[in-house]
């Protein structure tokens, strides 16, 4: 870079810029021989634009002769325009223009030795890269700041849109609510920001939701259990890989196993015969991990493992429940552990006592991850039912995991707003944990908690079945039941297992009232509960 001193005005544009150091080096240099800037009268110059105003042009001044300078009016750098301010106590100017105070100029350069030249340019050239780069860093800075600000302005304008669709969608406008969702579709993108990608996801239940509206003056849907409901099998390979790689990378289903299982352990102790009721079998996720990890627990635990273990697996899929049995008890079996594995082909509304054989003298305990919210309805018969069953059974504990989060609400619009709530911080969860075009993410996102979002927006009655509640709604569920809270302790061994499993830095695990609760940036995700009868 040649050697140049920045002008006045230059100091004005940068003047809210940390410059004290650059500016003091000018301070620094002997003044008889520093070059004349003129800030008007400017014969030779050199447009530099700055970065912060390009359309501001400003003049940098060559370097002029030791003639120049004798010739000149002014032997120190110019405060710019004839005006007196902050800056003339470091750049401060001459205040006599006669010819003696030229001809004591001149006297005093001749005896300038050349290191004292050499000294003055260096000193220049300094200051004036100082400035150069604090000023980048300030375009920088400010080219940050407005890619942040234009992006928080995108994602509310996002959100506000959304909130309006759904308002537009619950008071069966459909002519607004069309319009709505054109501008979303365009800004909801798939493979966008966490939350475009979330928002892509509620703009499709919007959708749905819309199609199957009857016109206003008219009552309830159009068929939605039939038209939405409805999964055809490339559908549900889709969704049973999405499952296999939420339970890969997230550490929801995996927090739900391993609170279930420290806690079966402990109603299992010093027992010889005991038998595990699993409600759903985790959703049918394959290779039954759960189980898996709790023989080879009960296997080592101290003392004698138990000479039998029973495991039902209660759901519809039972030859695929059947298979995960075949393969629980080949484990078992290097083991050395006595396994018995069962499979009940009912839901949960329809299950009967005598659909789950006991044997005396067995210990029992019944395990439901992620399950019971489903048959939460309005009426509350359904869940009621089903926790008299599991009560009848008497077991020595009953474990449940669940979403903790509310969206089992009477009206469309709360359950709209909690839901968005929640599934932002799961898909700003995936975010720090997955890339942005990582074909694995937008099947997580689409195919599994996609799946959830579009049936808590679009689907009613018997369709909506994701009904997940809070915590404190189901201790009230559970205790009118005739079911007494179990406190889980232990908080220090779940902390210790989310280091293990190298969960995100965001996750947390929290203890509330005996629960223990799996969340995201102080946002609740899952929480786990056991309870005795």
């Amino acid at each position: 870079m040649a050697p140049a001193l920045l002008s006045e005005e230059m100091n004005d544009e940068v003047s809210g810029l940390d410059l004290d150091t650059s500016l003091s080096a000018l301070a620094y240099y002997t003044r008889s021989y520093l070059p004349i800037v003129e800030n008007t009268a400017a014969a030779d110059t050199h447009w530099v634009p700055l970065p912060d105003e390009v359309r501001n042009y400003k003049k940098l001044k060559r370097t002029q002769s030791v003639a120049e300078s004798i010739g000149s009016n002014s032997s120190l750098y110019s405060g710019g325009n004839g005006s007196s301010n902050s800056r003339s106590s470091s750049i401060s100017r001459s205040s006599s223009t006669n010819s003696l105070n030229s001809l004591n100029s001149l006297n005093s350069l001749r005896k300038l030795h050349f290191r004292d030249h050499i000294w003055t340019y260096t000193q220049r050239y300094l200051a004036a890269e100082a400035v150069e780069e604090a000023a980048a860093a300030a375009m920088r800075n400010s080219a940050e700041g407005e890619v942040e600000e234009e992006g928080s302005r995108d994602g509310m304008r996002l959100v506000q849109l959304l909130i309006a669709c759904a308002e537009a969608v619950a008071c069966r406008d459909k002519t607004h609510a069309s319009a709505l969702l054109s501008d979303l579709r365009a800004d909801a993108l798939v493979f966008g920001s966490s939350f475009q990608r979330v928002a892509s996801c509620f703009v499709q239940g919007l959708e749905d939701r819309l199609s199957l509206v009857q016109p206003l003056g008219a009552v309830g849907y159009n068929n939605i259990a039939a038209t939405i409901g409805s999964v055809g099998d490339t559908d549900w390979e889709k969704r049973e890989d999405a499952l296999r790689l939420v339970y890969e990378i997230c550490p929801h289903i995996k927090f739900g196993h391993f609170v279930a299982n420290a806690s079966i352990l402990e109603a299992f102790e010093g027992e010889n015969f005991v038998h595990v009721v699993d409600l759903g079998m985790t959703l049918g996720l394959a290779q039954g991990q759960q189980w898996c990890q709790l023989i080879h627990s009960l296997a080592n635990r101290s003392g004698r493992p138990p000479r039998r273990i029973r495991i039902t697996g209660v759901g519809l899929c039972v030859d695929r429940y059947k298979i995960i049995g075949k393969e629980l008890e080949a484990y078992a079996q290097k083991l050395d552990i006595n396994l018995e594995f069962s499979a009940v082909e009912s839901n949960l509304e329809s299950l009967q006592p005598h659909d789950i054989k006991r044997e005396d003298g067995e210990a029992l305990v019944v395990n439901s991850i992620l399950q019971l919210h489903c048959v939460v309805k309005e009426s509350r018969g359904a869940l009621n039912s089903v926790l008299r069953i599991i009560h009848r059974l008497s077991p020595k504990v009953l474990v449940l995991v669940e979403q903790d989060s509310s969206h089992n609400g009477p009206f469309f619009l709360g359950r709209f707003m909690e839901a968005l709530h929640y599934y932002s911080a799961i898909f700003d969860s995936l975010e720090a944990m997955l890339p942005k075009y990582d074909t694995r993410r937008a099947k997580i996102e689409q195919f599994y908690f996609g799946e959830e979002i579009k049936n808590i927006v679009s689907c009613e009655g018997p369709a909506r079945v994701e009904r997940h509640e809070r915590v404190d709604q189901w201790r009230r569920r559970m205790s009118r039941a005739g079911f007494q809270a179990a406190p889980i302790k232990i908080m220090a061994q779940a902390k210790q297992w989310l280091g293990q499993v190298k969960a995100c830095e965001g996750y947390t695990v929290m203890e509330e009232k005996g629960c223990l609760i799996l969340g995201w940036k102080s946002k609740p995700i899952v929480a786990a509960s056991c309870w005795k009868c």
